[in-house]
């Protein structure tokens, strides 16, 4: 097994260091175990999806089938700046 130098902030080195103690296992026992948890339960999510996923069809007033026809709406200018 590899072994991996890692800086981590104080309150989560005593969680981690706490949860040794309580289970009698070395800290890097509950840091693999938690790295390994991690890997497993995380959704698979694009991070740009996270971004936008609060607005996501909230625009109001578009085509109907934008999705379906997005180039001809392009070639038609839909969404281009006009002149004032």
């Amino acid at each position: 097994m590899k072994s991996v130098t890692l800086k981590l902030p104080e309150p989560l080195l005593a969680d981690i260091e706490a949860e040794g103690r309580e289970r009698n296992i070395s800290r890097s026992d509950v840091m693999r175990e938690r790295l390994e948890r991690g890997k497993q339960e995380r959704p698979r999510r694009a991070a740009h999806l996270d971004a936008i996923a609060d607005v996501i069809g909230s625009v109001h007033g578009l085509p109907p089938d934008l999705s379906t026809r997005k180039k001809q709406y392009l070639q038609m200018g839909y969404g281009r700046k006009r002149p004032r």
